[in-house]
């Protein structure tokens, strides 16, 4: 199994606490010790089949993925259970292709994510905060607003100094600072790379190259536009959100539930904070996009289940939930089986025909019902 996530959202812990249910040896690749023990993995591993082999950091060794097939492999000939090797990434796309490339058929990836609105109080103070804080433990569970913010600093200064320089092309911390700052700023529109790549001084291409790293880090969203014959002119470009809501705060000075509220930036961070949860209550089972013509009609997400059954959601980042005329007439295009306006409320009702207030967390539990 992999168990695939950004860094400093529990991986490890949770690996160490499935460790103390069953005989295991734990190894972190980031550790030169542990790293020197796999010079000749096959010899070291064959010596713990009796148990379960926890590799943390995995993507720090992709010549691992081979050798692990072999292991593998031979195990099953010997009749060996499965559920011997677990596997903790940071780098979802590069623990993918690895993985895909020589383990096909014999993993699972399960993804986990920070904290979500299921999984903290049922209350509008902790829902305010987890907004605010966003969902990585550390920075939700701080002792104050400053100390949150302190830890989100240094997550950041720590990917822009050490993470991202080990994974992808040598990129100036500055450079990338300033273009995770722009991302920020622009959260939720529409990705133009030349715009971007004029602020920062680069090409286009080089834009598009920083973009592919922060989404394989699981840093940054990327969600498509929905494609359907319209006869319409559809905008065609991705729109680009920083996935945590406290990092986008953090990238923008923004401290606390107060400041926020003032801010530019806070309905599309309340938007992308709503996509982020929706989207994990989905387990990555249900299609996502937005549609958007460029005469106005819009769809901030749209939701495909299998059999190709669409739910059209609004987001608003009020308590007084509107439906706007662009929305209807996106809804007439696409012809959605349900629709909803998710709001900052908890109640749910009709706005008007075909059209359902809801709360976050209750829109949450219908999505997971329906995979």
């Amino acid at each position: 199994m992999a168990l695939l996530g950004p860094r400093q959202v529990g991986k490890t812990t949770l690996a160490l606490e499935i460790a103390e249910t069953k005989p295991s040896i734990y190894l972190d690749l980031e550790a030169p010790e542990d790293l020197a023990k796999l010079t000749d993995p096959s010899f070291f591993l064959q010596q713990y089949e009796d148990r379960l082999v926890i590799l943390d950091e995995i993507h720090r060794l992709p010549t691992l993925f081979q050798a692990l097939r072999g292991i593998i492999d031979r195990g099953r000939r010997k009749g060996l259970a499965t559920g011997r090797f677990l596997l903790l990434g940071s780098a979802s796309m590069e623990l993918l292709k690895q993985t895909g490339e020589s383990l096909a058929g014999r993993i699972e990836y399960v993804d986990m994510t920070p904290f979500d609105i299921l999984e903290i109080e049922n209350n509008l103070q902790a829902r305010t905060l987890l907004w605010v804080r966003g969902g990585f433990p550390d920075s939700y569970l701080a002792a104050s607003d400053s100390d949150s913010m302190a830890w989100r600093k240094n997550m950041i200064r720590a990917y822009l100094e050490r993470d991202i320089a080990q994974f992808g092309p040598r990129i100036p911390a500055e450079t990338l600072d300033r273009f995770w700052k722009m991302l920020a700023h622009l959260q939720g529109d529409p990705l133009n790379a030349s715009r971007l790549a004029a602020g920062l001084g680069v090409s286009g291409q080089t834009v598009m190259r920083y973009i592919d790293l922060l989404v394989d880090l699981l840093l940054v969203r990327r969600l498509q536009p929905y494609h359907a014959n319209t006869g319409k002119r559809l905008i065609k470009s991705p729109k680009i959100y920083v996935r945590d809501s406290g990092l986008v705060h953090a990238l923008l000075g923004i401290t606390d539930f107060n400041q926020l509220l003032g801010h530019p930036v806070s309905g599309m961070s309340w938007e992308g904070f709503v996509i982020e949860n929706l989207l994990t209550a989905g387990s990555n089972r249900a299609a996502a996009s937005f549609f958007r013509t460029s005469g106005g009609a819009e769809i901030n997400l749209i939701l495909e289940f299998a059999g190709g059954k669409k739910w059209a959601i609004e987001i608003k980042s009020g308590l007084i939930p509107k439906v706007e005329k662009g929305f209807y007439l996106a809804s007439a295009d696409i012809k959605p089986e349900k629709s909803f306006v998710v709001y900052a409320g908890n109640d749910r009702y009709p706005l008007t025909e075909g059209i359902q207030a809801i709360g976050l967390k209750d829109l949450m539990r219908m999505i997971h019902d329906s995979i």
